[in-house]
């Protein structure tokens, strides 16, 4: 099977829409566009869609957290802040998700924004670096899986399940990733789950988390939950000694392979003790990367966007303890906070440097050697949320 080919996603925006006919086009389009009419305006609520063949569908399993890498989707969350209907739009990447899907995904956030007179604020999501927000939508954390609308990933009856590996990780915020059944996908630190169909296999490793451990198990009970047939579940620790189920669970792996032609049994067979013995030895003793990591602050940095002087310039002015009275309404900026990147939008900025600052945003990434991944977010003078407010002194 042809692996599927990983985009330069995360370098994917909204930059080049803004015109003011492009803009006069997704007014008439979102006017037009059945999904968004469908949106309680005036009710809180959570939405999903998935980009299929350039059109907007609702997606449920979306909506859950189960998200595939070769797709683009669009969520929506309409709540209530001091008596006032507040709204925020992420369009989330799949790592394999192709440049026209992509450009649709961020396309659509624009004219879902339009279809709202620009009240919404807009998140760009890449798969894996997903923001703090984002990831708090999903009380069973999100799960990063592979294949897509193309593949028919969805919708397999249990018996005939392609097995698949899933890496829960993380001490805060966990996220569940499809990974390769191989050995050298398992660690010392971490929690995985083998999808056999109609059994379930959960690997905690000797210094997993006890977060990891329970939200291993509430993937394993949802998955369960919506399956026909009601898998078998088991549960295991490194340390145990080898039997019947963790010699069931390592005989799906590639390394086995040579070894069930031996036993002459196939994937679900049990291997031998010495066999099992064996791959695990193999297992790395690397605790994982910290998910975590990822999401403490840098240096915080504040940068000016302003054609004041007749053309723009993009100028730093704050870095390390920002205060807010920095920003002026007359101009774009770009803040920095670590974990995340805002693109602020003044009240009386002019349209050149409204139309430029996801521009400036994504350069600045590049310049700065900043993670290309980031989650950046444009937000609008009154329309700030916690985390852009937070992150100032």
């Amino acid at each position: 099977m042809q692996k599927a080919k990983v985009h330069k996603i995360e370098d994917s925006n909204v930059e080049g829409i803004g015109t003011d006919a492009d803009k006069k086009c997704r007014e008439t389009a979102a006017a037009t566009e059945k999904a968004w009419k469908k949106v309680k305006k005036d009710k809180a609520g959570f939405y999903c869609w998935r980009i299929e063949k350039f059109k907007v569908k609702r997606n449920d399993a979306g909506k859950d957290g189960r998200l595939y890498n070769d797709d683009s989707y669009i969520f929506l969350n309409v709540y209530l802040k001091d008596d006032k209907i507040k709204m925020d739009i992420h369009f989330w990447l799949g790592a394999t998700t192709s440049q026209d899907e992509a450009g649709t995904a961020a396309y659509k956030t624009v004219e879902l924004d339009d279809f709202f007179g620009g009240a919404p604020i807009q998140h760009r999501e890449c798969s894996g670096h997903e923001s703090n927000m984002f990831l708090g939508y999903f009380p069973n954390n999100i799960q990063l899986l592979e294949g897509g609308i193309e593949s028919g990933f969805n919708h397999v009856e249990p018996e005939k399940y392609k097995p698949r590996l899933l890496h829960v990780k993380g001490k805060k915020n966990v996220r569940v990733t499809q990974v390769p059944i191989a050995i050298s996908s398992l660690n010392s630190g971490d929690v995985f789950v083998l999808d056999a169909g109609l059994k379930l296999y959960q690997y905690q490793a000797k210094a997993c988390g006890s977060k990891e451990k329970l939200e291993g198990g509430k993937l394993q009970r949802s998955i369960d939950d919506e399956r026909a047939g009601k898998p078998d579940v088991f549960v295991f620790a490194q340390t145990d000694k080898p039997d019947e189920e963790i010699g069931e669970f390592l005989s799906y792996f590639e390394d086995a392979k040579d070894m069930l032609k031996a036993q002459k049994i196939e994937a679900g067979g049990v291997l031998s003790a010495e066999n099992c013995n064996e791959l695990m030895s193999r297992i790395t003793d690397d605790k994982g990367a910290d998910d975590a990591a990822w999401e403490k602050d840098t240096e915080k940095a504040l940068f000016q966007l302003s054609d004041a002087s007749g053309k723009l310039s993009f100028t730093e002015v704050g870095r390390g303890t920002v205060s807010k009275n920095l920003l002026v309404t007359d101009d774009v900026f770009i803040f920095d906070i670590g974990c995340e990147i805002f693109v602020w939008v003044g009240l009386g900025a002019s349209k050149e440097e409204r139309k430029q600052g996801m521009n400036y945003a994504t350069q600045y990434l590049k310049d700065y050697k900043r993670p290309t991944s980031l989650p950046v977010t444009q937000i609008f003078e009154g329309g700030e949320n916690e985390v852009f407010d937070g992150a100032f002194k």
